[in-house]
């Protein structure tokens, strides 16, 4: 009778310890590289707010979407398109009706040099440089930015020599902090995250891109659990929408 009640206890204290904040659950969040300052920011609030914990993974959507198709054990999706969230959705890898767009993204140039250039579409058409960085387009929305501009201006293809190519858009941004390229076609996020000297900057015109909106998903690993149900709730809550738009971001 004594050993009926252990196994009774025991599982009932199992049960309390587990719905307790120290037991709280874990959602994991594939999230794009460019945004890698302000998701982190969100995610110390989210955490100190509900008592659940994250796990994220920073890369580029592509590589990222890969992943997920790969079996990657994700929750939740923030890409830097809107094109794999919907595929994600297709290929019921996704929740259908929980993607919505989280950010959109702006484009600049960038060089960690003071007076680098003067009028930043002159500097690009004339290829006052030796390389300039943009992440690779195949994987990284802001990429396929920087590859639009440079269509947009007419060199993209006499520029392919020149280009120093960044696996995501965070590697595209250390190509230039560190010098490896003169300037680089990044996140305006990122810039503005960048804690030494400004360097210059020419915020690059919308139209001359196709607009970079970033879509959230909850992806079907995650369907079931509370945290990442409430991760998502907090994505969209004022709280985070004024810390995105302070990371430089648009919102709605």
């Amino acid at each position: 009778m004594k050993i009926y009640k252990i196994l009774a206890f025991s599982s009932l204290l199992a049960t309390l310890l587990s719905s307790s904040p120290l037991f709280a659950a874990e959602v994991r969040i594939a999230v794009a590289a460019n945004f890698t300052g302000v998701s982190r920011k969100i995610a110390w609030l989210f955490e100190k707010t509900t008592g659940y914990s994250t796990r994220i993974s920073y890369g580029s959507t592509g590589e990222l979407f890969a992943q997920i198709e790969n079996g990657a054990p994700f929750d939740v999706f923030l890409a830097a398109d809107t094109q794999r969230p919907i595929k994600a959705e297709n290929e019921g890898l996704a929740v259908p009706g929980s993607r919505f767009i989280y950010a959109r993204g702006k484009l600049v140039l960038w060089s960690a040099k003071r007076d680098a250039f003067g009028d930043g579409e002159s500097y690009l058409q004339k290829s006052a440089f030796r390389h300039i960085a943009i992440a690779n387009p195949k994987t990284a929305p802001y990429g396929l930015a920087a590859q639009q501009v440079m269509e947009h201006l007419g060199i993209w293809k006499v520029m392919q020599s020149r280009l120093v190519r960044g696996e995501s858009i965070a590697q595209t941004f250390q190509f230039v902090a560190t010098g490896n390229a003169e300037a680089g076609l990044v996140a305006w996020s990122q810039v503005r995250a960048w804690k030494r000297d400004p360097g210059t900057i020419w915020i690059i015109p919308a139209k001359d891109y196709a607009p970079i909106e970033q879509a959230a998903v909850l992806l079907k690993r995650g369907k079931d659990n509370p945290a990442a149900q409430a991760y998502l709730r907090f994505l969209r809550s004022a709280t985070a929408r004024k810390l995105i738009k302070d990371a430089g971001y648009a919102v709605k």
